[in-house]
């Protein structure tokens, strides 16, 4: 009898497009092969004859990072056999057609993610092996794996959280939250290979790569990772922040539509720190990357969010008696919104009853465990006040529930306390609704209602672990211990008349009330009321004041009173941020008793309006009729005005035109020809800066039809 030809491997086919669709990666193209762990996926072997299971002896390796071996869990072994139970590397349900062998291959659902190389060795008996190489893939995270620790049980929150490459920003302030379009394009040609790249590119990895590759299997860690490589305090990050006021070096935060431009340009450019990033970008941009590795991961806004750098639940703000608030060497601040990102993991590393969403924040705030990011922390442990409980759960659970402490300061000192606000820190916090465009409020999920015995036991709790251990004084506890502060006669308000268009003059209202209470003299009352305008910067401080007004009132008993007050465009006009906010201050001074009464009124003005037009039906290939409108509604021109459009399915990279400028009362009609790339629901972004006005935003939804089968 013939001695058995020895087996040898004459070709792969790694089945791209099927192994793609079944792991939920066809989005990210066909021409490499992306798995997700805790799945099998599939490869056809062709040899020079039929595989003899007797005879042949085939062991598949997969490997992954420098130097791998199986301890660090970055090399995997296995055979060729039937069946094989148990979360483990196998190959298996293996099907012989004349010299083809189909192989069903499992990667288990604690595998590290990154790129792999696939290889076979092929023996016969005890004869020494032939390895051949089969190909690459990368491999992700799987939500869709029971097994996962990033399992998510609803496949309409996986089209949200995972596949949706759009998405919303909530920004302004929090009695008029605007809606930014923004662009996370986490499937576009190169961002897996980028979002590697960052993770190869962190201080972890440049200590000792191979102990970061085989920590890679942990969501925990990575998340941290990513956190600390979106900002570029500490290394060759993504981003670099920038809370001044002068962008010439790079591009404004506001200017950005979306990830992907923001991505290329810090890999084309080796891993230098694109100029400039904010909150939202920082968050935006991990978002991308989050989901892009397939962890499930949305954008949260915080309005009134508190940066307590010292622990103690407080931040302290002043005015002088002239109602201006004043500059604090403190490092505490109140941003008047910060955006961070929730991820949906299994903490293994918490005690039961902490899963579901965690606080991630790339923005550098302050560093932890020796680098610039923040969590995973629990929102769970958050509303619980469980602040022991890693990671920076006391920094998260400050800024949604710090108390603000108002104090007038006269004479370098502090006089006496204006105000103390339990309630102000932490407001409407938001994401965007699942399948709509919508906002959706989840402060509910933070903290309890505001003023019910559970918020306040909560944060007595949490208060006494982080302040008692210190035994320091702090304002904190001793505002808890007191009895509050004497009641105010007159009740102040300060509304808007009307929107508050920037380039005009802006209408508000002083509302006062007489408190009826007995305590108080029924006699009439003497107000002088002092007000203060200034820009307000996005962390909270102002400039120097550009309006102040003195107002005296005389207040009946039971009374009520509207006072309107003008403040001109001409003395804002050069004054205010990019970001156009205005602080509003006024104390009022009751001449009988010498009291001081505050009343605060923040805003930010409102740009023109875009309208973005799709009059027919969006279909792959085929020429799609854009028409973008804007009228300029203000009182001066708008110059340089330059175009940016975006958007994943639609438009490859971007679109940018210069638009010249933009007289008064004119408007500009454009017309454009898109061709779309992708079926399916898309969102093309429209911004259009100018030197006076930054952020002129529109989106439109456009759902593309599948181009017909030929």
């Amino acid at each position: 009898m013939e001695p058995l030809a020895a087996l040898k491997l004459r070709s792969v086919e790694l089945q791209i497009p099927r192994n793609n669709e079944d792991h939920h990666t066809q989005e990210m193209g066909s021409t490499k092969l992306i798995l997700r762990r805790g799945q099998n996926f599939s490869l056809t072997l062709t040899f020079n004859r039929p595989y003899q299971p007797r005879n042949d002896h085939l062991t598949f390796v997969a490997e992954t990072g420098p130097e791998p071996t199986e301890l660090l869990g970055t090399r995997a072994t296995f055979l060729l056999i039937q069946t094989q139970p148990g979360n483990v590397w196998r190959a298996s349900d293996f099907i012989i057609d004349s010299n083809s062998l189909q192989v069903s291959i499992f990667i288990p659902a604690s595998a590290v993610i990154g790129h792999y190389t696939l290889k076979i060795e092929i023996s016969q008996d005890q004869g020494p092996g032939v390895t051949y190489p089969l190909g690459n893939f990368i491999l992700l995270f799987n939500p869709w794996s029971t097994e996962d620790d990033v399992y998510l049980p609803s496949e309409t929150l996986l089209q949200e959280y995972i596949m949706s490459d759009y998405g919303f920003v909530f920004k302004g302030q929090e009695n008029s939250i605007t809606s930014r379009p923004w662009n996370y394009g986490q499937f576009e040609e190169g961002i897996v290979d980028i979002c590697f790249e960052i993770l190869n590119k962190s201080l972890y990895f440049l200590r000792n790569p191979s102990r970061d590759h085989s920590q890679r299997s942990n969501v925990v860690y990575v998340c941290r990772v990513v956190s600390a490589m979106i900002n570029s305090n500490d290394d060759s990050g993504v981003l670099q922040g920038n809370w001044g006021e002068d962008y010439s070096q790079g591009i404004s935060p506001l200017e950005w539509n979306g990830s992907v431009a923001i991505l290329r340009q810090w890999s084309a450019r080796g891993g230098q720190p694109v100029k400039y990033g904010q909150c939202w970008v920082f968050a935006s941009v991990m978002c991308t990357v989050m989901r892009c590795l397939g962890i499930p991961t949305r954008v949260v806004s915080n309005f009134h969010s508190a940066h307590n750098t010292d622990g103690n639940l407080t931040i302290d703000t002043y005015y002088d008696r002239t109602a201006e608030m004043l500059p604090t060497q403190k490092p505490d601040k109140i941003w008047n919104f910060h955006v961070w990102n929730e991820c949906w993991m299994i903490r293994k590393d918490l005690p039961p009853g902490y899963n579901g969403w965690q606080v991630l924040d790339p923005t550098p705030q302050q560093t932890s465990s020796g680098l610039f990011c923040c969590g995973p922390a629990s929102v769970t442990a958050i509303k619980e006040g469980d602040v022991h409980l890693p990671y920076d759960t006391p920094f998260v659970f400050a800024e949604v529930n710090a108390d603000e402490v108002i104090w007038l300061f006269e004479g370098g000192q502090v006089q006496e306390i204006l105000a103390h606000n339990t309630s102000y820190i932490g407001k409407a916090i938001s994401t965007k609704m699942v399948g709509s465009d919508q906002r959706m409020d989840i402060t509910s999920s933070y903290k309890y209602p505001e003023g019910s015995s559970e918020e306040r036991s909560v944060f007595i709790k949490a208060s006494r672990k982080l302040l008692e251990p210190r035994r320091d004084s702090s304002t904190l506890l001793d505002l808890l211990r007191s009895e509050g502060f004497k009641d105010k006669p007159v009740q102040l308000q300060l509304r808007l008349a009307r929107a508050p268009m920037w380039g005009q003059d802006l209408m508000l209202t002083l509302h006062v009330q007489r408190v009826p209470d007995r305590a108080h003299s029924q006699d009439p009352i003497g107000l002088m009321v002092r007000f203060c305008a200034q820009a307000l910067l996005h962390g909270g401080s102002t400039r120097k004041p550009f309006w102040r007004h003195v107002v005296h009132l005389n207040m009946d008993f039971e009374k009520e009173l509207q006072w309107p007050l003008l403040l001109p465009y001409s003395n804002y006009r050069n004054k205010l941020t990019d970001e156009k906010l205005i602080h509003v201050s006024g104390i009022a001074e009751v001449e009988e008793t010498g009291q001081f009464i505050l009343v605060l009124k923040d805003f930010s003005l409102e740009p023109p309006q875009l309208s973005i037009e799709v009059f027919e039906r969006a279909e792959v290939g085929k020429a799609l009729n854009i028409y973008i409108t804007l009228t300029n509604t203000l009182m001066v021109a708008l110059n340089n005005c330059t175009m940016v459009l975006e958007g994943s399915g639609l438009i490859n990279g971007q679109i940018i035109e210069n638009l010249g400028t933009l007289m008064t009362g004119h408007t500009i009609q454009i017309q454009l020809e898109l061709y779309p790339i992708k079926a399916g629901p898309h969102q093309l972004q429209v911004l259009i800066s100018s030197s006076e006005v930054k952020e002129i935003k529109g989106y439109k939804d456009i759902f593309i039809a599948a181009a017909p089968a030929s």
